[in-house]
């Protein structure tokens, strides 16, 4: 496939990394300028592009930006033809991208679509990029990870779900674009690494109403960042971060990286 990468940051490199070594034919672009791509990134056939040339005649265009940058590439992908899959990798963190700049009753998704004016599916937004980058398997590995694929337009999805089996992961379908809040930030499914066993338990236990609280959770108790290892090096005591989280969330076996201590 002919595929277009706006956004260089973690899940947008490993992705540019990943689908050229598949053989797809990749152009990565970002917000600064081609000549600000690093050599390294291109060194399994992709090229660099402006964003204009990222979405050129493109089959798949992946957007891995901050919610917030979502509005500005309307105009882009209005240019798009009706053919082109459009996969949204992002996540809504207040924090970063401002207070209610996604109205609290809205899907992630269904709100970058709506700025987008066209369909979109919800693919890649749940994995760790350190996951992303390491813990691809081949079809059949007893230890592949699964990852959900929501999206509304049958084509659509089964194309984004071929593309994320290629990045070493199984997918799974995971419904239309209204139900991908199952697998926003603060989900059980959010950052847990699940197997293709494990995870539509996992999307089916989410709790949309305490998914925010857990997701800021998160953020509050690690606000530099809410990695593995950050959560190494907290001195925050590890029980009392698990009686917050359970307290947030009701629950205490599914939880996001962060905890698994």
């Amino acid at each position: 496939m002919k595929i277009g990468i706006i956004g260089t940051g973690n899940i947008g490199a490993s992705l540019v990394r990943k689908l050229s070594a598949a053989g797809h034919r990749v152009t990565v672009a970002n917000s600064r300028g081609p000549e600000t791509i690093e050599a390294e990134l291109l060194t399994s056939g992709a090229v660099a592009g402006t964003a204009e040339e990222a979405a050129k005649d493109v089959d798949v265009l992946v957007l891995s930006v901050p919610l917030s940058a979502i509005p500005k590439l309307a105009p882009l992908v209005a240019s798009l033809p009706e053919r082109t899959t459009v996969v949204d990798t992002s996540n809504f963190y207040p924090q970063r991208d401002g207070e209610g700049f996604v109205p609290a009753d809205t899907v992630e998704s269904v709100w970058v679509g709506e700025q987008l004016g066209r369909p979109v599916v919800k693919a890649w937004n749940c994995i760790g990029s350190a996951s992303l980058a390491s813990n691809g398997r081949p079809s059949g590995d007893p230890e592949r990870l699964a990852l959900p694929v929501a999206a509304d337009r049958e084509e659509d999805k089964k194309v984004a779900m071929e593309l994320v089996e290629a990045t070493g992961f199984t997918a799974h379908d995971a419904g239309t674009l209204a139900e991908s809040w199952r697998q926003q930030p603060g989900t059980p499914c959010y950052g847990t690494d699940l197997s293709i066993g494990a995870l539509p338990a996992a999307l089916e236990r989410a709790d949309r109403e305490n998914a925010p609280i857990r997701r800021d959770l998160v953020v509050q108790v690690f606000p530099t960042g809410w990695s593995a290892r950050s959560a190494a090096t907290s001195t925050t005591p590890v029980g009392t971060l698990r009686k917050a989280f359970r307290r947030s969330c009701g629950v205490g076996s599914e939880c996001m990286v962060t905890f698994r201590l």
